[in-house]
C-alpha cells in the first residue's frame, strides 16, 4: 500500500486523486450536514492499494472505484460500528 495525501471533508480533493474517485468523495461530502457548533470536519485519506485509489473518510466511509472504473462508496466493515 502507497500513502497518498489527506484532505478536510468539502475541501476541493488533491490533484493526485483520479476523477472518477473525486466523483464519488464529493457525493459523499454532499450528504454530510453542516456542523452547527464549529467542530472541524472529517478528513479523507487517500491510499493506493495494488495500483488502485481509494479514498477513506475518518467516519470510516470508503469510496473506491469498480471493475468498471466506477466510484462506489461504503462503510468499513472494520470500524466498531458493524
Amino acid at each position: 500500500m502507497q500513502l497518498g495525501t489527506r484532505w478536510t471533508s468539502g475541501d476541493e480533493p488533491p490533484a493526485a486523486v483520479p476523477d472518477a474517485l473525486r466523483r464519488g468523495v464529493k457525493s459523499v461530502d454532499a450528504t454530510i450536514p453542516a456542523d452547527q457548533f464549529g467542530q472541524p470536519r472529517p478528513r479523507w485519506t487517500l491510499t493506493w492499494l495494488e495500483g488502485k485509489p481509494i479514498a477513506e473518510l475518518d467516519t470510516g466511509i470508503i469510496v473506491s472505484l469498480d471493475a468498471d472504473g466506477q466510484p462506489v462508496a461504503r462503510n468499513d466493515p472494520d470500524d466498531g460500528f458493524g
